[in-house]
């Protein structure tokens, strides 16, 4: 059973101990990622400040659309970024859209705000309405973001993942009957995916198995 959707979650701090390598080595692997038709990245280093976080996500996005630009096959590449909380970053970056925390403004809110300031947003073009993806841990944060008009859920974590306690796989079957796609989340391996397609999930998200492996390897095993 292949895996639909892949979801690669940024952790530069993973890479090195200086800023700039850690910054250099963080935009190849997002442009490594777009190359394999990962089909989210979310930019998710929160220790940046604002500025340093937008230069990040332009770089990010300049990445993805240079590995479209060399694509022989543009219909494969459409990878899309998401910028973690942070609206006005995503706009200002020309990114795809936000990724929310379950306590953050609610994907309506973020669409009002962002039809309300992409008109006049200083930053490189943004698509007309955002792709939002929200951070579940119960059935029913799951249901909510459907209600409230996210694109995906990313829910876990299913696995035990830095002493976090698992939701495990009869709650990610149980999250996975709302009306949006559902992506398993935490402590996911090669070995796990399986388990979590059967239970429903629509997909993949992970830090780890992405930026700690080939990611056309990880990709090709994933996806069959």
């Amino acid at each position: 059973m292949p895996v639909s959707l892949l979801y690669y979650i940024t952790d530069r701090t993973a890479f090195a101990t200086d800023e700039s390598t850690r910054r250099r080595r963080l935009v190849e692997k997002i442009s490594e990622a777009a190359r394999v038709s990962v089909d989210y990245i979310q930019i998710r280093e929160k220790d940046l400040s604002t500025r340093e976080l937008e230069a990040l996500a332009r770089d990010a996005v300049s990445a993805i659309r240079e590995a479209r630009r060399l694509a022989t096959d543009h219909r494969q590449l459409a990878t899309a970024v998401f910028i973690n909380s942070r609206t006005d970053v995503a706009l200002a970056a020309g990114a795809d859209g936000v990724h929310l925390r379950s306590d953050d403004a609610s994907p309506q809110d973020v669409r009002e705000m962002w039809k309300e300031c992409g008109a006049s947003s200083t930053g490189q073009l943004s698509p007309l309405a955002p792709l939002i993806a929200v951070s579940c841990h119960s059935p029913a944060e799951v249901t909510e973001a459907a209600e409230n008009r996210a694109n995906l859920a990313v829910f876990g974590p299913v696995f035990e993942e830095k002493g976090l306690q698992p939701v495990g796989l009869k709650l990610l079957r149980e999250a996975c009957k709302a009306r949006i796609p559902v992506l398993a989340l935490g402590g996911v391996t090669l070995a796990d995916a399986h388990a979590c397609l059967e239970a429903g999930a629509a997909g993949i998200a992970a830090i780890r198995l992405f930026q700690e492996n080939d990611i056309a390897t990880v990709v090709k095993q994933l996806r069959g």
